[in-house]
């Protein structure tokens, strides 16, 4: 079955992964209106697919050539073309769920499931090439997490963020919680975390968090998540950012350690020695994304659990927030 879609906003990762995605999936997908809030844009878009440009996302969700809305960037509107599909009984596919606040959030949970609309929130990292790899060899070679550590190092803080989104240039550190739960295959039950402020401007320019994940009756036994997101480079310092990267995550597991570079990069070592695997002949990320978004889209089971990981996601890094400011680990509630 071919779905019919609606793109609302055209952001950072159209040209590196979903406009290609779409093209090796027409036979999925078909583009039939576009709302863009750069005009040009939009039409460029309407004349490769052979869609028509629409004024708002209102009138994109009401249309009964649209089966599903693919809502690509946050841009001003929010939350607000994600309520419109559910009024409209439209599926959503969402790339700016880890943008809004909890608070929002939590308002989109309700409104979804009260309107029974199937739901996918784009994450990424957990369907990498070399997450999904790492997730068998946990399960058959390396054994159980037990030390997580996840870097990621920002050349520039990001600015020009609404009332609706995180403020911190949250959405990074984020996606990393959401990361490590996946790999870890559960929630942590406490939380600490450090936040560094530039003292000229006073922005966040360095945030970690240690995510425990051991069971309330052991403390301290299980696997422990290292993450941090920092910005203190300028961008000017092109050299520098690419000085020594670190890997996107190393995990040292029962049984050996591995290490991961997005998105199809996996090193790992064992009593066999090193072991090395390049995943770049498997289906690009944005395209596995997609998939299982049409296979949710058009099965009778519904399925919205990827919003459930994101509110989870963003509520453990408000935690760790609320740590940073206190100065005292903070259990994570239920």
């Amino acid at each position: 079955m071919k779905l019919r879609v609606g793109v609302v906003g055209v952001g950072s990762g159209w040209d590196s992964r979903h406009r290609l995605a779409l093209l090796s999936l027409s036979d999925r997908f078909e583009i039939r209106a576009v709302c863009c809030d750069v005009a040009q844009r939009a039409e460029q878009i309407a004349r490769e697919f052979d869609a028509i440009v629409v004024d708002g996302y209102r009138s994109l969700s009401v249309r009964e050539d649209i089966d599903a809305v693919l809502m690509l960037a946050p841009g001003w509107y929010g939350s607000l073309p994600i309520l419109a599909a559910c009024d409209a009984g439209k599926a959503i596919y969402c790339a700016a769920a880890l943008d809004l606040d909890a608070e929002r959030l939590q308002e989109v949970k309700n409104r979804i499931e009260e309107s029974g609309v199937a739901f996918m929130a784009e994450l990424p990292r957990r369907h990498a090439p070399a997450t999904v790899r790492l997730k068998e060899l946990i399960a058959t070679q390396l054994g159980q997490p037990k030390m997580l550590f996840c870097h990621r190092r920002q050349p520039v803080i990001k600015q020009g963020r609404t009332d609706e989104q995180l403020k911190d240039g949250s959405r990074d550190f984020i996606e990393l919680v959401d990361w490590c739960r996946y790999v870890v295959g559960r929630d942590p039950t406490s939380v600490f975390g450090v936040t560094h402020r530039d003292a000229e401007s006073e922005e966040s320019d360095y945030q970690m968090m240690s995510l425990d994940f051991s069971m309330p009756d052991s403390p301290g036994v299980g696997p422990l998540a290292h993450i941090s997101c920092g910005e203190y480079m300028p961008a000017t310092w092109q050299e520098a950012i690419g000085f020594r990267p670190p890997a996107a995550l190393q995990v040292a597991c029962q049984r050996g350690i591995a290490f991961i570079d997005l998105p199809a990069t996996l090193i790992w070592f064992d009593e066999a020695g090193r072991h090395m695997e390049s995943l770049e002949s498997e289906r690009p990320v944005g395209e596995q994304m997609l998939m299982r978004f049409h296979r949710a889209t058009t099965s009778l089971v519904r399925k919205s659990s990827d919003l459930e990981d994101a509110y989870r996601a963003i509520q453990i890094v408000l935690s760790a927030h609320r740590s940073a400011e206190s100065g005292v680990r903070v259990l994570i509630d239920d």
